[in-house]
């Protein structure tokens, strides 16, 4: 076995949180590093003691630095440059020779989370703006646009030219001269760190808490599984193929060979970012202001009343996360550790008297090591749900909002079922803050959650074969956030008509659970808009969120229970990993999913999910669509009689169908018979069901818009009168309201029919409520169309 990286030393001179690392030039060894105290710092090493001692601090930036990178030498600067970015929006350079910056770069026009040096003195930024820039002597000469959120990572090939962008919007982009060559998708979340391995081959981490490895030709040839929460960092060690990644489970992890070959735990929650040195010491940055640093060297090893302090450290710190469905009961006692781990980094909970300890396993010295107590925490991520707690509560994001310089940050929790103005004031009044943020805050938060389709934010029904870490049809992915795909009028905010969504890749922002997408000042006041932008809608609405792991989980548990001929085997299921992540659909493995749509109902709800997803490809989209009794073998699902997942995903598959001009076309053919069959769950009181029945009806409208067809017309505008008169989850009601706003935008017949079935008085309900306020706002507006 290899020699495990031990702790060589901590380096204490930053007053909070150190979110990012890496290595100098000048001193060889040595670190560079960044604050949110508002401070650069390089560190140098002492051989006498094997600690490191501050050599040189910079400082000029207004608000912290979240992003550092050393420019090689050159004929003017035979020391190098380094460069500092920062959420002021700006990147100063700095010699070693001086404390104060030498010039600054502006551009940006939010925070500048990654640097990268290239080549010919060329620096790549990256920003919260969406943008990444290319600089030369002092000014931008390109600016790289297509992210649909913000650029959190940023890379150069060792091609002349080639540049790596990644970003919230899950996506990663390749450029060179200025143009985008190739867009990358499989992450399921925010892409955090970006590692050129060698020409024609990097390295990507995520909020997923996955890795992955990609050609530049697009095709991604490795997966690597074994963080268990946010992958913020990655660095290649010193032989350029194996590397090191840190996240917000606590931990640095070393891969080699494609797996994790030794988990390295710290006492505190965030591991913000992580580089190596020359020697192949790995450095770390974390949340309690301090650089670790690990060696695997003997000689540079900590002495042995460190290190002991050191496994103290991590044995007393106490892990913010809930047992949820975990029951105290069921859990072992210590005996469970005498039993060694599988592999390194395994986790394992006992019961010890009242407590519950986490331990680690540590392959290299064969035993398990106490990692901390676990403790029901506010702000803790539960380790069950995915979701983030926050004062006992279960939030789908919980975003930490800077008011002010010197303070500290305010926490602002947020479900995605909740309307944002709703939210917004909530935050206001709580915190005692003036009312003249509302928009702000609300703007905030729609434009860090975009991409999540709102009402599908908590459990979508029960599924009754799974409990604890569920699968939940249509759920989102790791940490609460799935695949996305922007509705154009998503409940986390309001229907801007010029917004597009031209894929299945529209962004999600993930946040972090300290920081989020980001940290909002509000400076300035946004007036609210009077204008009418809810309807009418002109691009159908899909359902895009899911979670392959778990989908295909599913799949192989219920293939072994269907058995004999209905079972497939394990390389045909296999095969749909990538049908299901949006990389491949092919006659194989629309032959596979063909054979799962045969499974009995109570087993057939991962299948349906996948034709769910397969509605969004083309091709799979107009075979399925274009065979007889299509739409009548999902009808069948939409008895009173049918599992809620079926009943669910059967409404969702035809939602999909819309998105495609087969789909389009058969659900247009089939109008009458469609709505008398979605109908008969019009009485549900499930909000998913709902929800799906309303962006049915309004996908209709879209469709439907400037077409003169009345008699379809007047089927759709009497089945959302009649829903909307019912008791309706709100979300539902908004998608109604907005689809019949649709289809009497510039047709008087279509309004005339609305007043008849007394669509006014039935609107009058939503009008008086005095939240969410995009239904209030849909409400009246639609109302003031009648006169």
């Amino acid at each position: 076995m290899e020699t495990p990286y031990k702790l060589r030393c901590n380096v204490i001179g930053h007053e909070k949180d150190v979110r990012v690392v890496c290595s100098t030039i000048f001193p060889e060894n040595g670190i560079l590093s960044g604050s949110r105290d508002v401070s650069a710092r390089i560190w140098v090493p002492i051989e006498m003691d094997n600690g490191f001692q501050e050599a040189h601090v910079m400082r000029g930036h207004s608000n912290f630095v979240s992003s550092v990178c050393v420019m090689p030498p050159d004929e003017k600067y035979p020391q190098g440059l380094i460069f500092t970015g920062s959420n002021d929006s700006t990147i100063l350079a700095f010699t070693l020779d001086s404390p104060q910056s030498i010039f600054k770069l502006t551009g940006h026009t939010g925070t500048v989370c990654a640097l990268s040096a290239g080549k010919f003195g060329f620096l790549l930024s990256g920003s919260w703006d969406k943008t990444a820039r290319v600089w030369l002597n002092q000014k931008t000469v390109m600016t790289l646009e297509g992210h649909q959120a913000a650029v959190w990572a940023v890379a150069t090939m060792s091609e002349q030219g080639v540049m790596l962008t990644g970003s919230a919007d899950r996506t990663i982009k390749l450029w060179k001269a200025g143009k985008c060559l190739q867009t990358f998708i499989g992450h399921e979340d925010c892409v955090r760190g970006l590692a050129a391995v060698r020409s024609g081959e990097f390295l990507s981490c995520s909020n997923d808490a996955t890795i992955k490895r990609w050609l530049t030709s697009g095709d991604c040839i490795g997966t690597y599984y074994g963080h268990t929460n946010y992958v913020y960092s990655i660095a290649l060690l010193p032989n350029g193929e194996d590397f090191v990644t840190s996240g917000e489970d606590r931990t640095v992890r070393v891969w080699k060979g494609g797996e994790c070959v030794q988990t390295i735990p710290h006492p505190i929650q965030s591991v913000w970012s992580v580089c190596t040195l020359a020697n192949g010491d790995i450095v770390s940055g974390a949340s309690d202001g301090l650089i670790r640093v690990f060696t695997t060297c003997p000689e540079r090893r900590a002495s042995d009343d460190e290190l002991q302090a050191f496994e103290e450290a991590l044995a007393a710190s106490t892990i913010p996360t809930q047992l949820g469905d975990i029951k105290m009961e069921d859990l072992p006692g210590p005996e469970a550790l005498i039993n060694p781990g599988r592999k390194d980094g395994q986790t394992k909970m006992v019961k010890d008297g009242d407590k519950v300890q986490l331990y680690n396993w540590d392959a290299s010295a064969s035993k398990w090591n106490k990692v901390g107590d676990i403790v029901g925490s506010a702000g803790g991520t539960q380790a069950t749900s995915g979701k983030t707690l926050y004062q006992g509560k279960e939030y789908d994001f919980v975003f930490s909002v800077d008011i002010q310089e010197g303070q500290p940050p305010l926490k602002l929790p947020y479900n995605t079922s909740e309307d944002p103005w709703f939210a917004a004031q909530k935050f206001l009044d709580q915190n005692q803050l003036s009312q003249l943020f509302l928009d702000q805050v609300a703007n905030f938060i729609v434009d860090n959650t975009k991409g999540v389709t709102l009402g599908t934010g908590g459990n979508l029904g029960g599924d009754p074969f799974t409990s604890g870490g569920r699968y939940i049809p249509g759920s989102g992915g790791a940490n609460g956030v799935g695949t996305g795909g922007g509705d154009p009028f998503t409940g986390s905010g309001r229907h801007v008509p010029s917004y597009t969504d031209q894929t299945r890749t529209n962004t999600s922002h993930g946040a972090d659970p300290f920081t989020g997408s980001g940290s909002y000042n509000p400076v300035g006041v946004t007036k609210a808009s009077t204008t009418n932008t809810y309807f009418p809608v002109r691009k159908c609405v899909t359902f895009t969120q899911s979670n392959p792991a778990q989908i295909m989980s599913k799949l192989k548990e219920f293939n072994q229970s269907v058995g004999g001929d209905k079972a497939v085997s394990d390389i045909e299921l296999e095969s749909l990993s990538t049908f299901i992540t949006g990389q491949s659909s092919t006659d194989q493995q629309i032959a596979v999913l063909c054979k799962l749509l045969l499974w009995p109902e109570n087993v057939i709800f991962p299948a349906l999910d996948i034709l769910r997803l397969g509605m969004l490809y083309p091709d799979v989209n107009r075979l399925f669509t274009g065979k007889a009794g299509f739409l009548e073998g999902l009808y069948q699902y939409l008895s009173a009689d049918q599992p809620t997942a079926n009943q669910m995903l059967a409404l969702r598959i035809i939602v999909n169908a819309f998105s495609q001009s087969g789909g389009l076309n058969s659900n247009f053919e089939n109008c009458e018979n469609l709505l008398t069959a979605i109908l008969k769950l019009k009485d549900s009181s499930n909000k998913n069901i709902q929800i799906a029945i309303a962006t049915i009806l309004l996908n209709f409208a879209v469709s439907l818009f400037g077409i003169d067809d009345l008699d379809k017309k007047s089927l759709c505008i009497c089945a959302a009168g009649s829903l909307l008169e019912g008791s309706l989850d709100n979300e539902a009601a908004f998608r109604l309201i907005v689809c019949i706003g649709t289809f009497i935008n510039d047709d008087d017949k279509a309004k005339v029919l609305a007043v008849s079935i007394d669509l006014p008085a039935i609107l009058s309900k939503y009008k008086v409520l005095t939240e969410p306020k995009k239904l209030t706002e849909s409400a009246t507006l639609l109302h003031n169309c009648f006169g």
